[in-house]
C-alpha cells in the first residue's frame, strides 16, 4: 500500500488535515487535542467521518442551503458548475477542486473538507494546548481516516510532540505496512486499535478490505518491544458484528494479545450521517437502529462472562455504564 502523503521536504513534510478538535475526553487520558487526517484504505459502512476517506481536500454541497443565485456558476474558472432545472450541477471532469465556489458562497451551501498543512504548523496548533495537557494529564491523539496513510507526516508530528513532553496516541485500524507501524511505535504512549470483524470475507463486505493484514499486525505488535498502553476497540454495530459468535471470535483474537490494557466497546451512532448528504452520498445503514443503553450493557456483560481475557471490558465513546 502506497502512502498518499504529499511532501515537500524530509524535515517538514506536508499532509492533509481534516480538522483539529480540542478538549476531547474520549480519545485518551486527560484532555486531548485530536488531529483528524484525511485518507483511509477502508470504507466502513458505518463510518462517521466519510469526509476523511479521500486523501485530498474535497467539496461538500448541501442543496437545501443553496439559493440558486448563480454566483458560484459565474465564478467557477473551469465552468464546471451550471444551474439545470433550478438545481446546481457539477461536471466532475471539469472540476479541479479549486474551491472557488466554497469561498464565494454567501449561504454556506458549499464547504471544504480538509486542508494541506506542514508538520510544523500542526505542532504549533497542538502546542497551544500544552497547559491543558499539563493540568489534565492529556496530550495529542492523531486520528483519521487512517493516520498511518500519511506516515512521514505523522512520524514528524509525533517526534516533535515527544520532544516537547506531550503525551502521544494514535487511533488506527492497523491496516498498514508493518514497516510503517514500526516507525511510530517508539514515538507513542498509547495505541487505540479498532477491530471491526473477525471473519475475512465479512470484513471485506463491511469495510472493503481483507482483515489479514490487521490480524498479522496485531501479532507483530504482540511480539514487538512496544511498552505503551494498547486499547483494543470494537465498534459495535447491530446486525454487523454484535452476535454472540462474532463477539466471541473477537475475544479469542484478543486472548492471544497479552499486551492489551483493555477492550473498549464503541456503540454505533449516527453523528456523521448529515455529512453523507453534504457529500451527496447514500448512507448504507439508515435501516440500523441505534442500540439502547440496556443492549450495550447486555453485550458488555456477555463479553465479560466469557472469561477469555484478563483485562477490563467497558463501553466507551461517552456511553457510560455502571456494570463492573
Amino acid at each position: 500500500m502506497v502512502s498518499q502523503l504529499a511532501e515537500t521536504s524530509n524535515t517538514d513534510p506536508k499532509g492533509v488535515v481534516l480538522r483539529i478538535e480540542r478538549s476531547s475526553i474520549h480519545d485518551g487520558s486527560g484532555l486531548r487535542t485530536v488531529v483528524f487526517l484525511k485518507g483511509c484504505p477502508l470504507s466502513c459502512q458505518w463510518c462517521s467521518t466519510p469526509e476523511s476517506l479521500k486523501s485530498q481536500p474535497e467539496r461538500g454541497y448541501l442543496e437545501s442551503r443553496c439559493r440558486r443565485c448563480g454566483d458560484c456558476v459565474q465564478a467557477c474558472p473551469t465552468k464546471a458548475l451550471s444551474l439545470q432545472e433550478n438545481s446546481l450541477k457539477r461536471d466532475m471532469i471539469r472540476c479541479r477542486n479549486c474551491f472557488t465556489c466554497a469561498n464565494i458562497c454567501t449561504h454556506n451551501a458549499v464547504q471544504i473538507y480538509g486542508k494541506q498543512m506542514s508538520a510544523a504548523e500542526v505542532v504549533v496548533e497542538i502546542s497551544r494546548d500544552e497547559v491543558f495537557f499539563f493540568h489534565s494529564g492529556g496530550g495529542v491523539t492523531l486520528s483519521g481516516g487512517e493516520c498511518l496513510q500519511q506516515i512521514s507526516f505523522v512520524q514528524t508530528i509525533l517526534r516533535e510532540c515527544r520532544q516537547r513532553g506531550i503525551n502521544t496516541a494514535i487511533e488506527t485500524s492497523l491496516f498498514a505496512p508493518w514497516s510503517d507501524i514500526e516507525k511510530v511505535l517508539p514515538l507513542l504512549d498509547t495505541l487505540f486499535i479498532d477491530l471491526k470483524h473477525p471473519d475475512s470475507q465479512r470484513h471485506i463486505t463491511i469495510t472493503g478490505v481483507d482483515n489479514t493484514v490487521v490480524l498479522e499486525n496485531l501479532m507483530r505488535l504482540e511480539e514487538s518491544s512496544f511498552t505503551g498502553a494498547i486499547h483494543l476497540r470494537i465498534p459495535l454495530v447491530p446486525g454487523i458484528n454484535d452476535s454472540d459468535s462474532t463477539l466471541r471470535k473477537m475475544l479469542l483474537i484478543a486472548s492471544k494479545l497479552n499486551k492489551i490494557n483493555e477492550i473498549e466497546i464503541l456503540p454505533y451512532h449516527r453523528l456523521g450521517v448529515t455529512t453523507y448528504e453534504w457529500l451527496e452520498q447514500d448512507y448504507l445503514l439508515s435501516h440500523v437502529e441505534l442500540p439502547t443503553r440496556e443492549y450495550i450493557e447486555e453485550r458488555v456483560e456477555f463479553l465479560r462472562r466469557q472469561h477469555l481475557v484478563n483485562v477490563p471490558i467497558r463501553a466507551g465513546g461517552g456511553f457510560s455504564l455502571n456494570v463492573q
